[in-house]
């Protein structure tokens, strides 16, 4: 019996979605849409064939955007909960790393760079052993401190900009290569990985639960 599954990115600024059955993508919408995401996330499903039903979802769990991460796990965790079928996770800079193997068959080692926000890039040094570790650092620091001749992912060709050494190939999440990860890095827990610490800090001189007006 064929397996029907359903892929949901929106961790970066690009919408992206797939629905497979087993093997084969049947239907998808891949879109780079900056913000909007929570607006667009549900009727972009809903336009898929059989309204995005499926007997699986994946979905990014980042790192990325805050927003972003969020509004895709609680689409992956409602929908799931609806249709009562299991809903699992994959690593944005993972799947980052598999599409480049894939499409660009780098010879080198190469690191993948993602834009993080708040002037940091989420990073990591490419491995095919498993998972990649993940961090964060300012921009103008990693430039001066990373050591790869090919970075590739969306913050690739800002960091060549800021002093860093290598050649830059720049890409986002697709959808429709999440297939190309081992099923090991499909079937994280549906958790969101943020990469670094949360953007918001409590306000100075204003106690907890007093707003400010």
């Amino acid at each position: 019996m064929n397996e029907r599954l359903l892929i949901i990115d929106c961790a970066t600024p690009m919408l992206s979605l797939a629905l497979f059955d087993d093997a084969h993508c049947i239907a998808s919408h891949h879109e780079e849409l900056g913000r909007g995401h929570a607006e667009a996330l549900l009727p972009r499903i809903a336009a898929l064939p059989g309204g995005g039903r499926c007997d699986r979802i994946l979905v990014d769990v980042g790192p990325g955007s805050f927003t972003g991460v969020r509004v895709g796990l609680a689409a992956a965790t409602g929908l799931g909960f609806a249709w009562q079928v299991p809903v699992q996770g994959y690593g944005c800079l993972d799947l980052i790393a598999a599409m480049a193997r894939a499409r660009h068959a780098p010879a080198e080692p190469f690191a993948v760079v993602m834009v993080g926000g708040h002037g940091e890039l989420f990073w990591a040094l490419n491995s095919d052993d498993g998972p990649l570790t993940v961090q964060s650092s300012p921009i103008a620091q990693l430039a001066d401190q990373i050591d790869a001749s090919l970075l590739v992912g969306s913050g690739a060709q800002i960091l060549i900009d800021a002093g860093a050494r290598g050649r830059a190939i720049p890409l986002l999440p697709d959808a429709r290569d999440v297939l190309l990860l081992p099923d090991a890095l499909r079937a994280l827990p549906p958790r969101p990985v943020y990469g670094r610490g949360a953007d918001a800090k409590p306000m100075a001189g204003v106690s907890p639960g007093v707003a400010a007006s």
